[in-house]
């Protein structure tokens, strides 16, 4: 541990390994980033159809959610990841990076959908009432009165999602992928650097960084909204 603070030093003075780091994180960015952008559109469309009225047009739909949901849910991320590389997609040539997208979108997507479902559920039925005897139409009570409640109710869950598919991606190294974490292990695995601990740590603090972004940005956007709440009331 005394070359601990010079391994550092050396690491962070060596472009090499800096674009090690820099490469395997735009990686994890971009799974992350795009993967969320299918989980929330995808999330959000189970959610509706999950709270919609009984329909014997949605029977089957809601049937569909109900067991996507059940199985992703009920099955690790990296079972899931192994199936979407070795069985689903394997075809060669196929881009890895669209099958991890694919894979995390997937299972972002169910857990998504439960959020905005608790988000949605959450609105007092009385403010559906309230605009149904105002004449406005479902379309209408839905998006000027549940959907900006239910918006501000999930931006927690929301951002703990966001959060929990970062450092997922983590697993994509186990199937070839050179994202933060394979170019730590590439960098600790080098004969200059020979040791796992000081790459390691310096993956941790772009992890942390990372995350203590969101997760500021996530409480502007809470205190904003509680911010405005407050003005209305008044």
């Amino acid at each position: 541990m005394n070359d601990f603070f010079p391994k550092i030093a050396e690491l962070f003075s060596t472009p090499e390994y800096i674009d090690s780091l820099l490469h395997g994180f735009l990686l994890t960015m971009q799974i992350s980033y795009f993967a969320l952008l299918i989980g929330v559109a995808l999330g959000t469309v189970i959610a509706l159809i999950d709270t919609a009225k009984r329909s014997k047009w949605l029977v089957v739909p809601k049937f569909i959610c109900t067991v996507y949901t059940t199985v992703i849910r009920g099955t690790p991320m990296a079972l899931q990841l192994f199936i979407m590389f070795f069985v689903i997609f394997a075809v060669k040539g196929f881009p890895s990076i669209i099958t991890a997208i694919i894979a995390f979108g997937l299972n972002s997507a169910a857990y998504t959908a439960e959020v905005i479902r608790s988000g949605i559920q959450s609105v007092d039925i009385g403010q559906k009432e309230a605009g149904m005897a105002l004449g406005l139409s479902n379309f209408t009570i839905f998006m000027k009165i549940i959907a900006p409640q239910a918006i501000k109710n999930i931006i927690p869950a929301l951002g703990n999602e966001i959060i929990t598919v970062i450092k997922e991606t983590a697993i994509v190294s186990m199937v070839g992928m050179y994202d933060l974490n394979m170019a730590a292990k590439d960098i600790g695995s080098g004969q200059n650097m020979a040791s796992y601990i000081v790459p390691m740590f310096v993956a941790a603090l772009f992890y942390l960084a990372t995350i203590y972004l969101i997760t500021f940005i996530v409480r502007r956007v809470e205190k904003s909204l509680r911010r405005s709440d407050l003005r209305g009331e008044k």
